[in-house]
C-alpha cells in the first residue's frame, strides 16, 4: 500500500512539474533603443535624410534667387511677360514641392521596410530563444505597460539584447547596466 501511495505521489509530482509553464518578458523599448543594428540603421537614415534635405535646400535657394530676380525686374516687364514668368515660377514651385514630397515618401518607405525587417528579426530571435531555453511564453513589455508587474528574474531583456548585439556585431559598443547582483558576484 505504501508503494502504491509513493507511486501515485511520484506520478502526481511528475504531472505537476510537466504542467509548469516557464515564462519571462522582454522590455521591447530597451531592445529597440540599445540594439546595435537598429542604431546603425537609424544613423544611416538620418544621414540619408540630411543629404536629401541639403539637396532640396540647394534647389530651393536657386529657386528663391530666381524669384528675387523676377521681383527686382518685374517693373520693367510687360503685363504678359510678368504673367508668363509668374506662371513659370508657380510651376517650378509646384515641381519642387512634389519632388520634396516624393523624396520624403521614398525615404520613409525605405526606412519602414528596413525597420520592419529588424523587428521581424528580433521577434524570430526571441521565438528561437524561447524554444531553445524551454519557455512557454515570452511577453513583450514597453512604455504602455503591457506587464504591470513581474518578478526580477523573469526579465530576460539584457540576455536577449547581448546575444542580438553579439550576433550582429556592428559599429559601436552598447553600454549595459551593471546590477547589484553582478557586482556582488
Amino acid at each position: 500500500m505504501i508503494r502504491r501511495f509513493i507511486g501515485i505521489a511520484a506520478v502526481a509530482i511528475m504531472m505537476v512539474s510537466c504542467n509548469e509553464q516557464k515564462t519571462a518578458y522582454v522590455d521591447t523599448t530597451k531592445i529597440v533603443q540599445e540594439y546595435k543594428e537598429m542604431k546603425d540603421v537609424e544613423a544611416e537614415f538620418t544621414s540619408k535624410s540630411d543629404s536629401v534635405r541639403q539637396q532640396l535646400d540647394s534647389v530651393a535657394r536657386v529657386f528663391q534667387q530666381e524669384v528675387q530676380a523676377y521681383q527686382s525686374d518685374m517693373n520693367s516687364m510687360s503685363e504678359s511677360q510678368r504673367k508668363e514668368k509668374e506662371q513659370e515660377l508657380m510651376q517650378k514651385q509646384q515641381m519642387l514641392q512634389q519632388q520634396q514630397q516624393m523624396q520624403s515618401n521614398r525615404l520613409r518607405e525605405q526606412s519602414n521596410v528596413v525597420m520592419d525587417s529588424i523587428v521581424n528579426k528580433i521577434k524570430d530571435y526571441v521565438k528561437d530563444y524561447g524554444k531553445d531555453n524551454g519557455y512557454t511564453y515570452i511577453f513583450g513589455s514597453n512604455e504602455s505597460a503591457n506587464i504591470m508587474y513581474a518578478e526580477e528574474g523573469l526579465d530576460i531583456t539584457q540576455d536577449i539584447l547581448e546575444k542580438l548585439n553579439e550576433d550582429y556585431g556592428g559599429s559601436e559598443e552598447v553600454e549595459t547596466e551593471t546590477t547589484e547582483e553582478e557586482v556582488e558576484d
